[in-house]
């Protein structure tokens, strides 16, 4: 990463064979002044209902309003727009989903759109995550399980470089944003730049390379090792892919730095300077650490008081052997199992304080996009009372300090307050976006939490419907009565900026004026799909009498069921059948999700089962068949929770961009009469 001459200024010093001598710590600003234009590349130009979109998001975002919301139909090109929007304001970018297909699927579309700029991937980094857990009815202790993605950990360390190093990033996230990392002060303080011509040892690098948890070995060369030979030091940076970096010493001088392949050892570039970063995201200094190791003690021997006092010996006993023993491995290693739960005092935080996360590293004019934010805004509440209910358990039973509540994802009020603006995108919007999106909103509108989970099944507003139509569907069973806007009992005030409405008209500037923007007309020009529904007699041979016929015309087919062992055992029958068939649910892995959806696409075979297919957002235009099948258990009707028609349409079938074809509905055996 290359950065300017006036940053230049911290020179590496050694250290001697019996004591270590401290590195000068070196300031970083947030963001340096690496400065590059958004540039937009796509052989598309705006059409439809996207350009008037475009021009007043824009227009609402350089006003300074902090809530707008783009309400449009799914394939009329939401991501296009926003693209075309953070070329014009031309800030940094957080654009968060609420899971990691569709936020792998941003991130393929975002890199596509900014070949040029930094477009970063930042997901929780586990294929596999068990957490801690007490369960005091059966006296369980489930002890922490978990496996790494590494390539997903490099793309989240080369998200944080990023942030810190230019102004040009797009950093497309899951939930995963809200939970914390290392603070931005001690990243920056981690970081390890080297220039040609400069005065220090080799010891005195290797032994910062060990500070920023690399490890050496070499014989396997791989990312966020080194490996040293002779006067040769070879760095693998754990934020580069398939690339090196060779340090040539004459003496206590650096006389070479040289990008190089790894795999071949061929040189590709001469470097000036270059600066390392750190190989996991949660570093802390030595200073920090020392005094981290006394406060964690401090706070241990009050807490074995606490519980003493109350007879509960047990718990006292328990944690004391716990927490003496991850101090024991924090002070000889640096490191132990949990050290997450630590946080609080590695980064020297007061108790209660929010954690440090990836939005930290962000300036502060950045722009906030969540896509689907009927999903994504109730997914971030979410979070935080999940992670409390939890600990809570484990701490009254004597198995974590305290302070581990501290180790948690921000709260709704916490992500609100260090989000600057904000751009909700849904095809159904939730009353939470809608109400937020005027004119003079400097903070927001909480959710009223007795309606969350009930009513947000409904959405506030469709694209294109009336203020008489969402009075209808919204007091279903209650007296008709004629909406009133803004009346105490009458129908919710609807604010849209219809498509008709010219961008110059777009009122930006007066108080309570509406900041929700329709798309409507789809650049393609493509209508929603026909729906049939069918019922449960001979729905598996309906189905693949359906399929054949899609597989004759080289199209594709999703196929969605309620369990993932359906899914399985389904896919299983008419692979046996002869057709070309993958399932596809939440036990595979992240990246193999991803190319499973590619191999569909790629017509390596034809029809996907799962039982989540219809994720809003999946962009898998090939396919032109959706077969809903339903448990034949009459029992789930009574169930499930009451949806509008509309959303049901718009919020499943509009996910697919049919070429006009019929999708069949196995609707829980309920015939078209």
């Amino acid at each position: 990463m290359f950065l300017r001459k006036a940053d230049l200024n911290s020179l590496l010093t050694t250290r001697s064979s019996s004591k270590w001598r401290v590195f000068p710590i070196r300031f970083v600003p947030t963001v340096l002044d690496y400065r590059m234009p958004f540039q937009l590349e796509s052989n598309y130009k705006p059409r439809g209902d996207q350009s008037q979109a475009i021009a007043k998001l824009a227009k609402s975002l350089e006003a300074g309003n902090r809530h707008q919301t783009l309400l449009g139909v799914t394939g009329s090109g939401k991501t296009f727009t926003i693209a075309n929007v953070i070329r014009e304001i031309d800030r940094p970018t957080l654009v968060i989903s609420h899971n990691k297909t569709l936020a792998a699927q941003l991130y393929s579309e975002f890199k596509q759109f900014f070949p040029r700029n930094a477009v970063e991937y930042f997901v929780s980094y586990f294929d596999y995550y068990q957490p801690e857990a007490y369960i005091p009815r059966s006296d369980t202790y489930i002890e922490k399980d978990s496996s790494i993605n590494e390539e997903i950990e490099r793309l989240r360390l080369s998200a944080t470089s990023a942030l810190l190093s230019r102004r040009d990033v797009i950093v497309v996230a899951s939930v995963s944003c809200i939970y914390g990392i290392t603070s931005p002060e001690d990243y920056e303080r981690m970081l390890l730049t080297v220039k040609r011509g400069q005065h220090t040892s080799r010891e005195a690098v290797l032994g910062r390379l060990v500070d920023m948890l690399y490890e050496r070995n070499d014989m396997n060369f791989s990312r966020g090792r080194f490996r040293v030979r002779g006067d040769v030091v070879e760095v693998y940076p754990a934020t580069a892919d398939e690339e090196a970096v060779r340090i040539e010493f004459f003496g206590d001088e650096i006389d070479a730095i040289t990008r190089f392949d790894p795999l071949t050892g061929h040189a590709r570039e001469a470097l000036s300077i270059i600066t390392f970063f750190p190989a996991k995201q949660f570093v802390t200094p030595a200073d920090k650490l020392n005094r981290a190791l006394t406060t964690i003690r401090a706070e241990l021997d009050d807490r074995i008081k606490v519980l003493e006092s109350q007879n509960k010996l047990l718990e006292a006993q328990r944690l004391k052997m716990r927490t003496e023993y991850d101090l024991e491995m924090l002070q000889e290693m640096g490191f132990c199992s949990g050290i997450e739960n630590y946080s609080r005092h590695l980064s020297g935080r007061p108790p209660g304080s929010k954690p440090y996360t990836i939005i930290d590293f962000f300036p502060k004019d950045f722009l906030t996009v969540v896509d689907e934010s009927h999903a994504t805004i109730p997914q971030i509440g979410g979070m935080y009372e999940g992670d409390k209910s939890r600990k809570t358990v484990l701490v009254d039973y004597g198995f974590r300090l305290p302070s581990a509540l501290d180790n948690r994802p921000l709260n709704f009020p916490e992500f609100m307050k260090l989000t600057n603006q904000l751009v909700y995108v849904s095809a159904t919007p939730a009353e939470f976006e809608i109400q937020n999106s005027v004119v003079g909103n400097k903070g927001y509108v909480p959710h009223k939490r007795a309606r969350i989970g009930e009513d947000e099944l409904v959405p506030f507003v469709l694209p294109g419907e009336s203020v008489a139509a969402v009075y209808d569907r919204r007091t279903v069973g209650q007296a008709r009565r004629l909406p009133s806007s803004g009346s105490a009992g009458g129908a919710p005030a609807l604010q849209l900026s219809r498509t008709n409405e010219p961008p110059e008209k777009f009122d930006v500037h007066t108080p309570g004026k509406p900041l929700v923007v329709e798309q409507i007309i789809r650049p393609t020009g493509l209508l929603d799909p026909r729906i049939t529904i069918r019922g449960l007699k001979n729905q598996i041979d309906d189905t693949i009498e359906l399929c054949r016929q899609r597989v004759e015309q080289q199209e594709r087919v999703l196929v969605t069921t309620l369990t993932k062992r359906t899914a399985e055992d389904l896919a299983d029958y008419l692979r046996d059948v002869g057709l070309k068939v993958r399932y596809l649910h939440s036990d595979i892995d992240t990246i193999e999700r991803v190319e499973i959806l590619r191999g569909l696409r790629a017509a390596d075979f034809d029809i996907l089962v799962g039982i989540n297919l219809l994720r809003e957002g999946l962009d898998l235009p090939e396919v032109s068949l959706v077969c809903i099948l339903a448990q034949p258990n009459f029992a789930y009707s009574n169930r499930r929770p009451r949806r509008a028609p509309h959303q049901r349409r718009s919020g499943s079938f509009r996910r697919h961009r049919d070429r006009q074809h019929a999708g069949v509905d196995f609707d829980f055996g309920i015939s078209p009469g």
